[in-house]
């Protein structure tokens, strides 16, 4: 059993009202953003480099709080909750972080069941199987992260945010290190996913992955400010011809 709560019915799972983040004494690198993600919903975080992508991702993925402004999970206030109940939240967020953060001592196999082990106990050699052949690694299953390639490890770390279908995906660039056709099968998975009423947050340069969501939305960062406040931009869909 979780105490997270499930967002009330019409509520946003996700919502950000006025926040700003500072670094210690230095200026803002994000000032005034505020938006809401519905359930089930497909967004792109875009931006020039240094814009605050990976800052704000860190807000969503409850690594880091905001200086100012408010910040809720599933109707809840993250920014005064106390320590002790962030771990329920985090168990629901699923995260494809840039630099992979594989755990070294731990195979492939292993780090891609890592979600699965916290919450139960049960064989868990069917669903990560399932998953290492999905992303072209099951000929590597007892490979440990530094025997891999970047594309590989990409992949491992990509199977482990997504094999727990977590209530909110946030991905950093999850796409960098593989080829293009590896990047549209895990672009599938995402969106198989989000079907299934994941709401998932991508941060990419890739116009062309922006591109292949049909009902995505995008949200643009620039100077650490959204580009479009209401997020209601929608990227012209692909022509899948």
């Amino acid at each position: 059993m979780t105490d997270v709560p499930s967002p009330r019915p019409g509520g946003a799972m996700v919502e950000f009202d006025g926040v700003g983040l500072r670094y210690g004494p230095d200026a803002e690198v994000l000032c005034d953003i505020s938006f809401n993600l519905q359930p089930g919903s497909f967004y792109f975080l875009t931006g020039p480099s240094g814009a605050g992508k990976t800052s704000l991702l860190k807000m969503l993925y409850l690594a880091q709080r905001p200086s100012r402004g408010i910040v809720r999970l599933f109707g809840e206030d993250l920014v005064n909750m106390p320590r002790p109940r962030l771990p329920g939240f985090r168990r629901r967020i699923g995260v494809v972080f840039q630099d992979f953060r594989l755990i070294p001592h731990l195979s492939a196999r292993d780090n891609i069941a890592l979600p699965l082990r916290i919450v139960s106990e049960e064989d868990l050699s069917g669903p990560v199987g399932e998953m290492l052949s999905w992303i072209g690694l099951g000929d590597r299953a007892d490979a440990r992260p530094a025997t891999l390639s970047g594309g590989e490890q990409q992949r491992v770390a990509i199977a482990r945010a997504v094999i727990a279908r977590p209530q909110l995906l946030v991905a950093d660039e999850p796409t960098g290190n593989v080829d293009p056709e590896m990047a549209m099968r895990l672009l599938g998975l995402f969106e198989a996913l989000n079907r299934l009423g994941t709401t998932v947050v991508v941060a990419t340069h890739d116009v062309h992955l922006i591109s292949r969501i049909e009902n995505a939305q995008m949200m643009r960062l620039e100077k650490g400010r959204l580009a479009d406040p209401t997020g209601a931009l929608r990227y012209p869909p692909a022509n899948r011809a």
